[in-house]
C-alpha cells in the first residue's frame, strides 16, 4: 500500500458522502415543488372572464343590487335614465368599472330613446349627442351599444363613433351584437379602439335555470379559448345566479376581471397590437 493511501480513503469518503447528501436534499425538494404543483392545478392555465351588467340607471334598487356584487362585475349605464349619476358615482366608489350603454339605433322602429345615435343625424349631431352621453356618465371608460342593430351595421357611422373615441382619453368599445352583420369591432381594429366583443347573453330567457346554463356556457368559452365576455342586466334571477356563482370561480380555476383587463389579456394572448388603455 503506497503511503497516505488509508488517509486518502478515510478523506474521500466524507466527501462522497456530502455529495450523495446534496442530491437526495436536491430530489426532495424537486419532488415537493412537483406535488405542489399539480395539487395547485398550477399546471393548467387560468381562464379570464368579464361580466357586463347593463341598462342600469332605471331602478335604483335593483342597479344598486348589481353594483354590490362580488369581485370586477362591469356597470354599464344608460346615459339620461333617472339614477345614472348617482349610480355611477356609487359604482365608481365600489371600485367597478363604469361604462356608457349608447343607445343606437334598431332595426325594428322604436321610439327613440335620449341619447340615441342613428342613422339620419349628421356628422355633427352625431358628434354632439355622443359627447352629451359620455358627460351624463361620469367616469365611463368604455361603451358598448344599447341596442344598435342597425346602425351597427353601417361602416360609415362606426367610422364615426370610433374617430370620435379616438379623441377621448382610453376609452374602449364592447360590441354587444345585437346583429349578425354588425361591423362595429371590425372598425374599432381599423382605428385602434381597443375593443372585444359579447360571446354570451346571460338572461335573454329570465329564468335561474337558462341564466345558470348561460353561465356555464360562458365559463366553457373562457377554458376553450382562454378569454370570454358575457352580458346581463339587473333581473333579480340574474342577481341571484350571479351572487351564487361568482364566488365559486376559483374552483373552476377562473378569474374574474374588469372589460379593460380582459381586453388586454386577450390581446397579449394573441399576439396582436397592444392598445394602451392609460394615454
Amino acid at each position: 500500500m503506497k503511503p497516505g493511501g488509508v488517509s486518502l480513503r478515510v478523506t474521500r469518503i466524507p466527501t462522497l458522502l456530502k455529495v450523495l447528501l446534496a442530491v437526495l436534499v436536491l430530489l426532495t425538494g424537486l419532488l415537493a415543488e412537483t406535488s405542489i404543483a399539480v395539487s395547485a392545478g398550477t399546471n393548467v392555465p387560468q381562464a379570464s372572464i368579464a361580466l357586463i351588467i347593463d341598462d342600469l340607471g332605471n331602478q335604483y334598487s335593483h342597479d344598486s343590487e348589481a353594483i354590490r356584487l362580488p369581485g370586477q362585475v362591469t356597470c354599464a349605464f344608460l346615459p339620461y335614465a333617472p339614477f345614472t349619476r348617482s349610480l355611477a358615482e356609487q359604482a365608481y366608489a365600489a371600485r367597478k368599472e363604469v361604462m356608457l350603454h349608447l343607445p343606437m339605433q334598431a332595426v325594428n322602429e322604436e321610439p327613440r330613446e335620449a341619447g340615441e345615435l342613428t342613422l339620419d343625424m349628421t356628422r355633427l349631431q352625431f358628434n354632439q349627442t355622443l359627447q352629451g352621453d359620455l358627460a351624463a356618465v361620469p367616469h365611463a371608460s368604455g361603451i358598448n351599444n344599447h341596442k344598435g342593430s342597425l346602425l351597427t351595421r353601417h361602416p360609415g357611422h362606426m367610422a364615426w363613433l370610433m374617430q370620435d373615441m379616438g379623441r377621448q382619453s382610453g376609452l374602449f368599445f364592447v360590441d354587444s351584437r345585437t346583429t349578425v352583420y354588425t361591423v362595429a369591432r371590425q372598425l374599432a381594429n381599423e382605428y385602434r379602439i381597443p375593443s372585444i366583443d359579447r360571446k354570451v347573453f346571460l338572461d335573454n330567457e329570465q329564468t335561474a335555470g337558462a341564466i345558470q346554463a348561460q353561465f356555464r356556457r360562458l365559463l366553457d368559452i373562457a377554458r376553450r379559448e382562454g378569454t370570454a365576455l358575457g352580458i346581463g342586466h339587473p333581473h333579480e334571477e340574474t342577481l341571484a345566479v350571479l351572487r351564487q356563482e361568482l364566488p365559486r370561480l376559483a374552483d373552476y380555476n377562473i378569474r374574474l376581471v374588469s372589460v379593460s383587463r380582459l381586453i388586454e389579456i386577450e390581446h397579449r394572448r394573441k399576439g396582436v397590437w397592444q392598445a394602451s388603455l392609460s394615454r
